[in-house]
């Protein structure tokens, strides 16, 4: 049924490029969305985004408490010094009492087709991680495969170039950046559940142990309507054991070399919309290797490859009406992640680790940056295909 339904979404995305729509709407490319925070120079400009939720699990034998959250606050602050110089931040409370830095970065322009960039930077991979203010994406939550895979709100530290080209509907961002840390004093970061969520270092004193990876993305826009994204995440993760060794003890080197794996991730994403209807759909594939050495000394479970896909539609019904500038979004998420899609002899494959959500529901956005969401959502996996339900409410703003 997963391949039967990943194929017709294939052969749909397919026809939405043979067909080369002629509708007037296109897609906001947020990758240069810091450009309209900034725009006057000598000036410091403030903006933000804020999501507070309602989750209320049910459906079992046993009565559980629902939760409410200000799940996120993030107040922008950018300046722009001339018509080359610009800083961009952006500072997240979550939770209402964590504290955490989510970009700071010096952009340079260099010619009219190339940037360079410097500091905190998101790292490209799939949709939400650079798209994730509440009113861009449909359900009060985030999907999960942009959680447990791509590691959102995944940032690193590093250098690089990002550029549009408009006259080639083409944009593109490359930078070399440190990487995730898998192993901290004693305790492994990476594993079976959440794969290397645990070992984003959100550029808090961030470890490097001399391996510099490698983020990359192209997108092309060239049909209206259509956005298409080609991501790559290329190198090695960090580890505290490099600290203070000995380069002459063999028996050291190799131990700090197995707290180490090598990480190999490649994404697809799509984004349509023509009047009233839109869809984007996420594929993602991870392999890392060193796991044998790696689950061998640290006692873990990480698996060998992590596969995921989403696939969601929506219908704005408010659309067809001209008076209305409100938009009433129906819509329907069908999403897949395995973070044991394989594993090492020493490990066994963990079923529960290969889960399946469906979300419904609706966004109704009163003004294009608000959101008020209601949805249902059923959680399964290979172990428990029964489920567990949740509904979720939310309000979300992004100014």
């Amino acid at each position: 049924m997963r391949t039967r339904f990943l194929t017709l979404l294939l052969l749909f995305l397919t026809n939405i490029v043979q067909a080369q729509v002629n509708d007037s709407t296109t897609i906001l490319d947020n990758t240069f969305r810091s450009d309209i925070y900034a725009s006057h120079f000598g000036k410091t400009q403030i903006g933000g985004y804020a999501q507070i939720d309602y989750n209320q699990p049910f459906g079992d034998t046993l009565s559980q408490n629902g939760t409410f959250d200000v799940h996120r606050l993030v107040i922008f602050i950018g300046h722009k010094f001339n018509d080359r110089l610009s800083f961009f931040s952006e500072i997240e409370l979550e939770h209402v009492k964590e504290i955490f830095v989510e970009q700071a970065f010096l952009e340079m322009k260099l010619t009219h087709w190339m940037n360079l960039r410097g500091g905190l930077l998101l790292i490209p991979m799939g949709i939400v991680n650079e798209y994730h203010e509440p009113p861009t994406f449909n359900g009060v939550e985030r999907p999960n495969l942009e959680k447990y895979i791509v590691p959102t709100t995944w940032r690193e530290i590093g250098l690089g170039f990002s550029g549009n080209l408009p006259s080639a509907a083409f944009n593109y961002q490359l930078y070399i950046v440190n990487g995730p840390l898998s192993y901290e004093n004693g305790t492994a970061l990476f594993g079976g559940k959440s794969g290397m969520r645990s070992g984003r270092q959100k550029g808090a004193k961030s470890i490097f142990s001399g391996n510099p990876n490698l983020s990359m993305k192209v997108s092309y826009y060239g049909f209206q309507g259509l956005s298409l994204g080609l991501s790559g995440y290329f190198g090695k993760s960090q580890s505290t054991l490099y600290n203070g060794l000995d380069k002459n003890n063999a028996d050291l080197i190799t131990q700090a070399d197995s707290s180490v794996v090598g990480i190999n991730m490649l994404g697809f994403d799509a984004r349509y919309r023509i009047k009233g209807f839109q869809a984007r759909g996420v594929f993602n594939m991870t392999h890392f290797s060193n796991t044998l050495e790696y689950n061998s000394f640290t006692g873990s479970d990480l698996g060998s490859t992590m596969v995921g896909y989403y696939a969601e539609a929506g219908y704005d019904i408010l659309s067809t009406s001209r008076k209305i500038e409100d938009q009433l979004i129906v819509f329907a998420r069908y999403e897949v992640y395995n973070t044991h899609q394989s594993t090492t002899s020493e490990i066994q494959v963990n079923n529960q680790y290969n889960r399946t959500d469906i979300t419904a529901g609706l966004h109704y956005k009163p003004f294009n940056n608000t959101s008020f969401k209601a949805d249902y959502q059923l959680f399964s996996n290979d172990l428990d295909t029964s489920g567990k339900h949740q509904i979720n409410l939310g309000v979300g703003v992004w100014f």
